[in-house]
């Protein structure tokens, strides 16, 4: 049997003559194990987030987007679009022409952006499945369908109720792109006007920005032919999107530029990254303030246990032996402490998978009704070598710098 070990474990687990040195050591495993539950559950919520915001990003924002370099648009050429659909890992492509308008409803006004999408743009994209009021309908024999954004449709007060008998249009103005500048207001700009049919909810940034319309009403307003502003690309469920980005930006050239869903959201996607991990700090900054009092209890012991050592050393036990025992005895304080909190932890979260127990304040105005957890093995792993760091440390200090007072004189003596 492993000696240290043995004897460590005898005085975590024996009742020390002064009973305040066991309730420090409890203290101290509780500590270790508070601030480890802390580190589960908090990175796991931040981890629910990330996953909640890249879900909602998921349904608007295509896996890949083809915009041209220089310029706002560019016409698609038709050999490399058939090119584009035998790209293995392609599911299928939209062509999109967007750009800043004027909205107006009744009274109201205010600016968006008019997203122009062709007819299998539901298939690219998963917008459908976040619609509020109404249907993704774009079209019908007849006339042109706009689906607003709720922030935008709360703003001007729209109703796409299908059962009245008379809703509003919604008048789109835009300055025309073709006329030198004028001051004569019908000439400069152009107008038009398109019912509402749906209202969807992503994301406020989404929500209070586009209105989504047909490709050609979007052309005909801009004043465009073949033009297009970007080409969204869906890829198949398992194709490799570094693969696929790299074969289609080869086919489209230098001139363009090709971007995956990270690239699109890139500094929102490293400012959660970078919220995740300074949280992450501030805990284990918190946590080595907890392990004080490990410190505390192994020097407590240490001086409990003078007779202990000098008898040791009478029995030929040299002070590597010796420090290595009360070593063992901190570094079992920190396991156990980080065990409990492991446990603890992961036993919080799943209860707020599976009973969503803690709700999030007004939540009639958000996607979710409560806290989004998700667990990371790898930030679980992250979190316990952080807390053995931190362990090592506080196990090491009073272990060198006490237990060198201490030496064998006759039954105890001092080093």
């Amino acid at each position: 049997m492993n000696f240290p070990l043995y004897i460590a474990k005898r005085y975590l687990l024996a009742k020390k003559s002064h009973n305040a040195i066991n309730v420090i050591s409890y203290i101290s495993a509780g500590g270790v194990a508070v601030g480890t539950m802390a580190l589960i559950v908090v990175l796991s919520v931040f981890n629910g987030f990330d996953t909640l915001v890249q879900s909602l990003f998921n349904s608007f924002k295509p896996d890949l987007v083809v915009t041209v370099k220089e310029g706002k648009t560019f016409i698609p050429d038709q050999n490399e679009l058939k090119q584009l659909s035998g790209i293995e890992g392609v599911e299928d492509y939209a062509e999109v022409l967007e750009d800043n308008v004027l909205l107006r409803y009744d009274e109201k006004q205010t600016n968006a952006v008019l997203k122009g999408v062709s007819d299998n743009f539901i298939h690219v994209s998963g917008i459908d499945s976040m619609m509020r009021y109404g249907s993704f309908t774009l079209k019908s024999a007849h006339e042109p369908f706009a689906i607003v954004g709720q922030g935008i449709a709360y703003f001007l007060n729209i109703n796409v109720d299908t059962k009245i008998n008379y809703r509003p249009q919604v008048a789109v103005y835009v300055p025309r792109r073709t006329k030198k500048v004028t001051f004569d207001q019908e000439r400069a700009i152009n107008r038009k006007y398109i019912t509402p049919n749906g209202i969807f909810s992503i994301e406020q940034d989404f929500d209070s920005k586009y209105v989504l319309v047909p490709l050609e009403f979007a052309r005909e307003l801009f004043a465009y032919d073949k033009e297009i502003s970007s080409l969204e690309i869906k890829l198949a469920e398992k194709a490799s999107v570094g693969e696929v980005q790299k074969r289609v930006s080869a086919l489209f050239g230098d001139g363009f530029e090709v971007k995956n869903r990270y690239q699109q959201n890139e500094l929102f996607f490293k400012t959660m990254q970078t919220e995740k991990w300074m949280i992450f700090l501030i805990l284990v900054f918190i946590l080595a303030i907890a392990s004080f009092n490990v410190i505390g209890s192994l020097t407590m012991l240490v001086l409990e246990k003078k007779a202990d050592i000098g008898i040791l050393r009478s029995m030929g036990a040299d002070m590597p032996l010796i420090k290595k025992i009360f070593f063992t005895e901190g570094w079992l304080i920190i396991m156990l402490g980080a065990l409990i909190g492991i446990v603890t932890g992961l036993l919080v979260c799943w209860l707020q998978i599976k009973f969503e127990i803690i709700g999030l304040p007004n939540s009639g105005s958000f996607v979710i009704d409560s806290y989004p957890v998700v667990v990371q093995w790898k930030d679980v792993a992250v979190i316990l070598a952080s807390v053995l760091a931190v362990g090592y440390f506080a196990a090491w200090y009073p272990v060198r710098y006490v237990t060198r007072r201490f030496v064998a004189a006759g039954d105890a003596a001092v080093y």
